[in-house]
């Protein structure tokens, strides 16, 4: 949060520039598989393309290329290219930090800093039980083609998949309502408790002043070059 939260705001290219590296410094110190690192980039940078596609073309500014009435212009590449870096800078410093510690210890983790309950809970029965929805997806996309079902470009494919998904919706609501009467009658009372102890060392506060000493350098860098450009 600490790196995220200035690396989002940044409007400058320097500030996320620098977002970038400190990510890239903090994959390389984790001892990230670097294929497994370029694989989920991959994946993320193929929703990020879609901003190439419409961004250069809806902002006014210096026309670099026309297409027809469509005019790509500067402000429009640069906003584009300043979300790309930005969105690839706060994904390589969530996967070091947060990709390698165990959802189950993430979550007692959180609530031990203060992090509302409500969020905890999101995210630990998110993790659980989004396994359990893709099976309940595989099951009924099996059961489709066990009736002869091959999905076309038709209306019958649409209305099929329409149905799938409004099925998911149900079977989703139907399991949440189950595992909510079974936990309160195993007398949950909202909070989680963990086996696993957290005790804050030297080595953590030093951790926790290096990151906020690099959250402030961007938060300087990004007033400085505004300045700048002001």
């Amino acid at each position: 949060m600490l790196l995220s939260i200035p690396a989002a705001l940044a409007q400058t290219m320097e500030t996320a520039c620098a977002a970038l590296g400190i990510g890239t410094l903090l994959t390389l110190l984790a001892g990230l598989s670097l294929s497994r690192v370029g694989k989920r980039l991959l994946a993320i940078n193929a929703f990020v393309l879609f901003l190439w596609l419409f961004l250069p073309f809806s902002l006014p500014g210096h026309t670099v290329w026309s297409f027809g009435p469509l005019h790509a212009t500067v402000p429009g590449f640069r906003l584009a290219l300043l979300l790309t870096i930005k969105t690839n800078a706060i994904s390589l410093m969530l996967m070091p930090l947060l990709g390698t510690i165990p959802v189950q210890t993430l979550g007692p983790a959180m609530q031990k800093m203060g992090v509302p309950p409500k969020l905890c809970h999101l995210l630990l029965f998110t993790y659980r039980y989004i396994f359990v929805i893709h099976h309940e997806y595989r099951t009924m996309r099996r059961a489709m083609r066990a009736r002869g079902f091959h999905p076309r470009t038709d209306m019958h494919t649409y209305r099929s998949f329409a149905w799938l998904a409004g099925m998911l919706l149900v079977k989703s609501w139907d399991r949440a309502e189950r595992v909510n009467n079974a936990m309160r009658c195993r007398g949950f009372k909202g909070k989680f408790h963990s086996l696993a102890e957290f005790a804050f060392c030297r080595m953590d506060h030093a951790f926790g002043m290096l990151f906020a000493l690099f959250s402030g350098a961007m938060i300087i860098m990004e007033i400085f070059y505004r300045g700048l450009a002001g």
